[in-house]
């Protein structure tokens, strides 16, 4: 699979680059990882060389950030994830890939927009019905592109959680969901020999890169934090989009 210095050279920067994002520097931004991958590789095995990793850095990211979620945000985002990564599973042949990467990448851009346009009033929490499409979103895109981060960031910005609260919740969030991957995935025949070799390869650059988003959640301030968060979000945003329509 990975037969080249070149492409080891790019899946290295992705597996890195996931890490550093579930670690606690941005997950909205970790799926671009697959993104990076499915240039060079086919979508499918982009996907599953990716799963193990990203199981692999929320077993090493949870610790730092056990019992510091928001349990009832989770267990909201949960309720409708779990049937989304379901209905993923069941659909995966059928869903128009393209009609999704718009669909979410203007939810992230309209979230952005709807953040930092000026209010004279303040701006209230989504309801919690909300959150449970949300998680829905967020477990069918994840199962289809591991792209679940961005409806689960714009549910979890707007409740105005702190930065630590926040990181806590996305990597309990999506360590549950990868679990429920995962079987589904096996029976597709993403795991075959030469994409577990190739994770072998990869997985001390995946750790690698948790320790440095770890580290730099603790280092970089809140409003810092989300600032970055919000362009991480209309960068991931726009580049849905411009997949979709090209």
């Amino acid at each position: 699979m990975i037969d080249s210095f070149g492409l080891f050279a790019l899946a290295t920067l992705a597996a890195m680059f996931a890490g550093i994002s579930k670690g606690g520097f941005g997950s909205g931004a970790a799926f671009a990882s697959s993104a990076i991958l499915a240039l060079v590789l086919p979508p499918a095995q982009a996907l599953g060389l990716m799963l193990p990793l990203l199981m692999l850095i929320d077993v090493v990211s949870l610790p730092h950030y056990w019992g510091r979620w928001s349990a009832p945000d989770a267990r909201v985002l949960l309720i409708g994830a779990l049937p989304g990564v379901a209905l993923g599973a069941a659909l995966f042949h059928y869903a128009s890939d393209d009609a999704l990467r718009f669909l979410i990448g203007s939810v992230a851009l309209g979230f952005v927009v709807w953040q930092l346009w000026p209010r004279k009033t303040t701006r209230a929490a989504m309801p919690v019905w909300v959150g449970g499409i949300a998680g829905l979103v967020a477990g069918f895109t994840s199962f289809v592109s591991h792209a679940g981060g961005p409806p689960v960031a714009v549910y979890l910005l707007s409740r105005k959680v702190e930065k630590t609260t926040y990181q806590a919740t996305t990597v309990l969030i999506f360590w549950i969901i990868n679990i429920a991957k995962a079987v589904p995935y096996a029976f597709l025949g993403a795991f075959t020999w030469e994409v577990l070799k190739a994770d072998l390869w990869l997985a001390p650059f995946a750790i690698l890169g948790t320790w440095i988003g770890v580290k730099a959640h603790h280092m970089v301030s809140e409003r810092l934090f989300f600032g970055l968060t919000y362009v991480l979000l209309a960068v991931t945003g726009a580049k849905l989009i411009w997949d979709a329509l090209v």
